[in-house]
């Protein structure tokens, strides 16, 4: 029997993801709330689906059909809304990432799940897609160490990106952009830019390279963006991210060179179902392989991990969960920190 899902927040992402997504699982899921928090929105999204619509999370907490919280809402709100959906009953939490904006928040929220023992599923989709599982099993099976890893982006401007630095001050005749000129603003953009989008790639990352060290160099990119080098497992890692008005067609792509190979997977652009990401390995022999593409995609396969915890009572992996939000909410206090120190 399909369970209750009840959404909190109407944004892009529920709009253009999370409501196609459940419409294929309509074995497992059915929409049966969704929640806005004041911009109207809610009522179009539910009408599409034919659930109820409220402001707020207080009216999806309090309704039986919800069994199942999606929390979609703005960061910072992420951990008290998962903390509310356990003190209120519900079986099961999807949250998009992050977890919480602090390791603090991360912890309460996630240990508030395992004591109730509620399922709890955060929204890497990238580290869900199919893809990655070949690609981890070619690093593995080649034998070769990884050597580097890099994480490339190049995004069309996104208003939720943009919103996350509205309260920062604004260069003279910026048109609005934040002044990174200010290294305290410049390590605001960068740390919430960590936590809300390079979030998506570190738990791949981690699943390499483990073991954080430090941060090697990290500034802001005008007019939105990020480069960012640091060390885990003495492996250097950079991730760089611009988003430009009039730049290149969407890229995002990480690259792994090993002794033997470089591997790059590429992900669709956000917001869309095109299957899932694209591997290709080219070897020091000259070999070029490029993978099959699957055409299940990681946000298909987020939800179906999330029934199959339900249905077969699989124990859940809270401690990798945590982990992820202690790498990458350290990986951002570290180089907010370095930026900031130049102040």
């Amino acid at each position: 029997m399909a369970r209750g899902v009840g959404i909190i927040g109407a944004g892009p992402g529920v709009a253009a993801l999370h409501l196609p997504t459940l419409a294929r699982l309509s074995d497992a899921f059915r929409v049966v709330h969704v929640a806005d928090g004041g911009s109207g929105r809610g009522a179009a999204l539910a009408a599409r689906v034919g659930a109820r619509s409220s402001t707020g999370a207080e009216a999806i907490m309090a309704d039986p059909e919800a069994e199942v919280v999606a929390i979609c809402s703005p960061p910072a709100q992420h951990a008290a809304q998962i903390i509310a959906a356990v003190a209120a009953g519900k079986r099961a939490v999807f949250c998009e990432k992050p977890i919480g904006t602090t390791v603090a928040e991360a912890e309460e929220a996630v240990e508030a799940c395992r004591r109730a023992g509620v399922p709890l599923i955060v929204g890497t989709n990238h580290y869900f897609d199919p893809a990655w599982g070949r690609a981890k099993h070619h690093l593995t099976a080649s034998g070769g160490p990884v050597i580097s890893i890099s994480v490339q982006l190049a995004l069309a401007p996104n208003t939720r990106y943009h919103q996350l630095v509205t309260e920062l001050p604004v260069a003279a005749g910026g048109r609005g952009g934040p002044d990174l000129t200010r290294p305290e603003v410049a390590a605001g953009v960068v740390r919430q830019l960590l936590t809300g989008l390079a979030i998506h790639d570190l738990p791949l990352v981690r699943d390499l390279v483990p073991r954080f060290e430090r941060v090697v160099f990290a500034r802001a990119l005008p007019p939105l963006g990020y480069a960012v080098g640091f060390v885990a497992g003495g492996v250097p890692v950079q991730l760089t991210t611009v988003m430009l008005p009039e730049g290149a067609d969407t890229l995002w792509r990480i690259a792994v060179a090993t002794a033997s190979d470089r591997l790059d997977v590429s992900f669709p652009p956000p917001f869309v179902h095109a299957g899932g990401a694209r591997v290709r390995v080219r070897a020091a022999d000259g070999r070029d392989t490029i993978y099959a593409h699957d055409p299940a995609d990681g946000y298909v396969a987020e939800w179906r991990a999330l029934a199959e915890l339900l249905d077969a009572g699989l124990p859940v992996e809270y401690d990798e969960l945590l982990d992820d939000a202690r790498y990458a909410l350290g990986l951002a206090d570290a180089a907010a920190e370095l930026i900031g120190a130049a102040a």
